[in-house]
Protein backbone atom coordinates (compact mmCIF):
# COMPACT_ATOMS: atom_id res chain seq x y z
CA UNK A 1 0.00 0.00 0.00
CA UNK A 2 1.10 3.58 -0.45
CA UNK A 3 2.42 5.80 2.29
CA UNK A 4 1.81 9.42 3.15
CA UNK A 5 3.98 12.01 1.46
CA UNK A 6 5.60 14.04 4.24
CA UNK A 7 5.23 17.81 4.39
CA UNK A 8 8.96 18.14 3.73
CA UNK A 9 8.74 15.98 0.57
CA UNK A 10 5.80 18.00 -0.70
CA UNK A 11 7.66 21.27 -0.09
CA UNK A 12 10.80 19.96 -1.84
CA UNK A 13 8.74 18.86 -4.87
CA UNK A 14 7.14 22.31 -5.12
CA UNK A 15 10.49 24.07 -4.71
CA UNK A 16 12.03 21.97 -7.47
CA UNK A 17 9.44 23.10 -9.97
CA UNK A 18 9.48 26.67 -8.70
CA UNK A 19 13.22 26.77 -9.46
CA UNK A 20 12.42 25.83 -13.04
CA UNK A 21 9.84 28.61 -13.27
CA UNK A 22 12.35 31.14 -11.93
CA UNK A 23 14.51 30.64 -15.04
CA UNK A 24 14.26 33.20 -17.79
CA UNK A 25 12.55 30.68 -20.06
CA UNK A 26 9.67 28.69 -18.60
CA UNK A 27 10.03 24.96 -19.46
CA UNK A 28 7.81 23.93 -22.32
CA UNK A 29 6.56 20.58 -23.55
CA UNK A 30 5.45 19.55 -27.00
CA UNK A 31 1.92 20.92 -27.54
CA UNK A 32 0.91 17.51 -28.90
CA UNK A 33 1.23 16.07 -25.40
CA UNK A 34 -1.98 15.97 -23.35
CA UNK A 35 -0.26 17.48 -20.28
CA UNK A 36 1.58 20.74 -19.66
CA UNK A 37 5.08 21.30 -18.25
CA UNK A 38 4.02 21.35 -14.61
CA UNK A 39 1.94 18.20 -15.02
CA UNK A 40 4.81 16.44 -16.79
CA UNK A 41 7.16 17.36 -13.95
CA UNK A 42 4.69 16.21 -11.29
CA UNK A 43 4.05 12.98 -13.20
CA UNK A 44 7.74 12.07 -13.40
CA UNK A 45 8.17 12.80 -9.70
CA UNK A 46 5.13 10.71 -8.79
CA UNK A 47 6.18 7.86 -11.08
CA UNK A 48 9.32 7.30 -8.99
CA UNK A 49 7.04 5.84 -6.33
CA UNK A 50 5.64 3.38 -8.88
CA UNK A 51 9.09 2.38 -10.16
CA UNK A 52 10.11 1.35 -6.65
CA UNK A 53 7.23 -1.16 -6.69
CA UNK A 54 6.91 -1.78 -10.41
CA UNK A 55 6.44 -5.57 -10.17
CA UNK A 56 3.74 -5.34 -7.49
CA UNK A 57 1.93 -2.56 -9.34
CA UNK A 58 2.03 -4.54 -12.59
CA UNK A 59 0.65 -7.71 -11.00
CA UNK A 60 -2.11 -5.70 -9.30
CA UNK A 61 -2.98 -4.15 -12.66
CA UNK A 62 -3.33 -7.54 -14.35
CA UNK A 63 -5.34 -9.03 -11.49
CA UNK A 64 -7.83 -6.19 -11.86
CA UNK A 65 -7.79 -6.53 -15.64
CA UNK A 66 -8.65 -10.23 -15.46
CA UNK A 67 -11.36 -9.61 -12.86
CA UNK A 68 -13.28 -7.41 -15.30
CA UNK A 69 -12.14 -9.10 -18.53
CA UNK A 70 -11.76 -12.79 -17.67
CA UNK A 71 -11.82 -13.72 -21.35
CA UNK A 72 -8.47 -12.01 -21.87
CA UNK A 73 -6.77 -14.69 -19.79
CA UNK A 74 -7.26 -17.14 -22.61
CA UNK A 75 -5.06 -15.08 -24.93
CA UNK A 76 -2.19 -16.07 -22.65
CA UNK A 77 -1.39 -19.76 -22.53
CA UNK A 78 0.31 -19.42 -19.12
CA UNK A 79 -2.56 -17.50 -17.53
CA UNK A 80 -5.65 -19.32 -18.78
CA UNK A 81 -5.93 -21.67 -15.79
CA UNK A 82 -5.38 -19.07 -13.08
CA UNK A 83 -8.68 -18.80 -11.21
CA UNK A 84 -8.04 -17.13 -7.86
CA UNK A 85 -6.31 -13.90 -6.93
CA UNK A 86 -3.77 -15.86 -4.89
CA UNK A 87 -2.98 -18.00 -7.94
CA UNK A 88 -2.29 -14.85 -9.95
CA UNK A 89 -0.12 -13.23 -7.30
CA UNK A 90 2.02 -16.36 -7.01
CA UNK A 91 2.35 -17.06 -10.74
CA UNK A 92 5.85 -16.30 -12.00
CA UNK A 93 4.80 -16.02 -15.66
CA UNK A 94 2.20 -13.40 -14.78
CA UNK A 95 4.77 -11.43 -12.79
CA UNK A 96 7.18 -11.56 -15.76
CA UNK A 97 4.60 -10.31 -18.22
CA UNK A 98 3.24 -7.66 -15.83
CA UNK A 99 6.77 -6.33 -15.31
CA UNK A 100 7.36 -6.40 -19.08
CA UNK A 101 4.25 -4.29 -19.67
CA UNK A 102 5.08 -1.91 -16.83
CA UNK A 103 8.56 -1.44 -18.29
CA UNK A 104 6.95 -0.27 -21.54
CA UNK A 105 4.80 2.19 -19.61
CA UNK A 106 7.84 3.29 -17.62
CA UNK A 107 9.76 4.03 -20.81
CA UNK A 108 6.93 6.30 -21.99
CA UNK A 109 6.29 8.08 -18.70
CA UNK A 110 9.94 8.55 -17.77
CA UNK A 111 10.48 10.25 -21.14
CA UNK A 112 7.06 11.90 -21.41
CA UNK A 113 8.57 15.31 -22.27
CA UNK A 114 10.25 13.82 -25.36
CA UNK A 115 7.22 13.49 -27.61
CA UNK A 116 8.92 12.15 -30.73
CA UNK A 117 10.76 9.42 -28.87
CA UNK A 118 7.70 8.37 -26.83
CA UNK A 119 5.29 8.25 -29.76
CA UNK A 120 7.79 6.26 -31.82
CA UNK A 121 8.38 3.82 -28.94
CA UNK A 122 4.64 3.31 -28.40
CA UNK A 123 3.86 2.89 -32.11
CA UNK A 124 6.57 0.27 -32.40
CA UNK A 125 5.36 -1.53 -29.28
CA UNK A 126 1.78 -1.52 -30.54
CA UNK A 127 2.91 -2.87 -33.90
CA UNK A 128 4.57 -5.90 -32.27
CA UNK A 129 1.10 -7.10 -31.23
CA UNK A 130 0.07 -7.54 -34.87
CA UNK A 131 1.48 -11.06 -34.82
CA UNK A 132 -0.99 -12.23 -32.16
CA UNK A 133 -4.04 -13.71 -33.89
CA UNK A 134 -6.43 -13.33 -30.96
CA UNK A 135 -5.40 -9.75 -30.13
CA UNK A 136 -7.40 -6.65 -31.10
CA UNK A 137 -6.73 -2.93 -30.72
CA UNK A 138 -9.62 -2.64 -28.23
CA UNK A 139 -7.62 -4.71 -25.76
CA UNK A 140 -5.26 -1.80 -25.15
CA UNK A 141 -8.09 0.35 -23.81
CA UNK A 142 -9.15 -2.32 -21.32
CA UNK A 143 -5.98 -1.76 -19.32
CA UNK A 144 -6.87 1.87 -18.48
CA UNK A 145 -8.97 1.41 -15.33
CA UNK A 146 -6.86 -1.48 -13.96
CA UNK A 147 -3.76 0.69 -14.44
CA UNK A 148 -5.28 3.67 -12.63
CA UNK A 149 -6.54 1.48 -9.80
CA UNK A 150 -3.14 -0.19 -9.38
CA UNK A 151 -1.35 3.18 -9.37
CA UNK A 152 -3.81 4.47 -6.76
CA UNK A 153 -3.13 1.48 -4.50
CA UNK A 154 0.64 1.86 -4.78
CA UNK A 155 0.70 5.63 -4.23
CA UNK A 156 -1.94 5.74 -1.49
CA UNK A 157 -2.42 9.29 -0.18
CA UNK A 158 -0.04 10.61 -2.83
CA UNK A 159 -2.68 9.79 -5.46
CA UNK A 160 -4.48 13.13 -5.19
CA UNK A 161 -7.29 14.34 -7.42
CA UNK A 162 -4.71 16.40 -9.27
CA UNK A 163 -2.48 13.38 -9.91
CA UNK A 164 -5.48 11.22 -10.82
CA UNK A 165 -6.27 13.69 -13.60
CA UNK A 166 -2.64 13.71 -14.80
CA UNK A 167 -2.41 9.92 -14.83
CA UNK A 168 -5.74 9.63 -16.64
CA UNK A 169 -4.67 11.98 -19.43
CA UNK A 170 -1.32 10.24 -19.68
CA UNK A 171 -2.63 6.67 -19.90
CA UNK A 172 -5.23 7.77 -22.48
CA UNK A 173 -2.39 9.18 -24.58
CA UNK A 174 -0.26 6.03 -24.18
CA UNK A 175 -3.05 3.58 -25.00
CA UNK A 176 -4.15 5.61 -28.01
CA UNK A 177 -0.58 5.58 -29.38
CA UNK A 178 -0.29 1.82 -28.81
CA UNK A 179 -3.55 1.28 -30.65
CA UNK A 180 -2.47 3.45 -33.58
CA UNK A 181 0.77 1.49 -33.85
CA UNK A 182 -1.14 -1.79 -33.85
CA UNK A 183 -3.56 -0.63 -36.54
CA UNK A 184 -0.85 0.77 -38.82
CA UNK A 185 -0.06 -2.20 -41.05
CA UNK A 186 2.86 -0.30 -42.59
CA UNK A 187 4.55 -0.25 -39.19
CA UNK A 188 5.75 -3.71 -38.23
CA UNK A 189 8.82 -3.30 -36.09
CA UNK A 190 10.85 -5.21 -33.56
CA UNK A 191 10.46 -3.67 -30.10
CA UNK A 192 14.23 -3.87 -29.61
CA UNK A 193 14.81 -1.37 -32.44
CA UNK A 194 13.72 1.50 -30.19
CA UNK A 195 16.56 2.65 -27.95
CA UNK A 196 16.11 4.59 -24.73
CA UNK A 197 17.38 8.19 -24.80
CA UNK A 198 18.62 7.81 -21.22
CA UNK A 199 20.45 5.19 -19.23
CA UNK A 200 19.36 5.19 -15.61
CA UNK A 201 20.70 3.10 -12.74
CA UNK A 202 17.21 2.71 -11.32
CA UNK A 203 15.74 1.55 -14.62
CA UNK A 204 13.96 -1.77 -14.10
CA UNK A 205 14.72 -4.85 -16.19
CA UNK A 206 12.79 -8.04 -16.77
CA UNK A 207 14.14 -11.49 -16.02
CA UNK A 208 15.99 -13.31 -18.77
CA UNK A 209 14.35 -16.29 -20.48
CA UNK A 210 15.51 -19.76 -19.54
CA UNK A 211 17.72 -21.78 -21.85
CA UNK A 212 14.81 -23.53 -23.58
CA UNK A 213 12.24 -20.74 -23.34
CA UNK A 214 11.25 -18.31 -26.05
CA UNK A 215 11.11 -14.56 -25.15
CA UNK A 216 7.35 -14.45 -25.71
CA UNK A 217 6.72 -17.52 -23.61
CA UNK A 218 8.69 -16.37 -20.60
CA UNK A 219 6.66 -13.15 -20.52
CA UNK A 220 3.40 -15.03 -20.67
CA UNK A 221 2.65 -13.90 -24.20
CA UNK A 222 1.42 -16.42 -26.77
CA UNK A 223 4.42 -17.78 -28.64
CA UNK A 224 4.56 -16.97 -32.31
CA UNK A 225 6.90 -17.01 -35.27
CA UNK A 226 8.70 -13.68 -35.28
CA UNK A 227 10.48 -14.30 -38.54
CA UNK A 228 7.87 -12.23 -40.37
CA UNK A 229 8.58 -9.13 -38.31
CA UNK A 230 11.31 -7.15 -40.06
CA UNK A 231 13.95 -5.31 -38.09
CA UNK A 232 14.45 -1.63 -38.72
CA UNK A 233 18.12 -0.93 -39.13
CA UNK A 234 17.85 2.82 -38.68
CA UNK A 235 15.53 3.47 -35.77
CA UNK A 236 14.39 6.96 -34.90
CA UNK A 237 16.81 8.60 -32.49
CA UNK A 238 15.44 10.72 -29.68
CA UNK A 239 16.01 14.37 -29.93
Amino acid sequence: MGCRLSKTEKEEETKDFDKLEEKTSVPQVDPRLPIDAREAFKLKQSWKGIKRKIEETGVEMFIRLFKTNANLKYIFAHFSKLETEDDMRENEALEHHATFVMTTLDEAISNIDNYNYVIDHLHRTGATHQRFIDFSSENFGKIKEPFLEAVKITLGDRYTDYMANVYTKTIDFILSALSHGYLDKNQCYELQSTKSPVTSSDQQSTKSPGKNEQPDQVNGVPSSDQSGVPKIENSTKPE
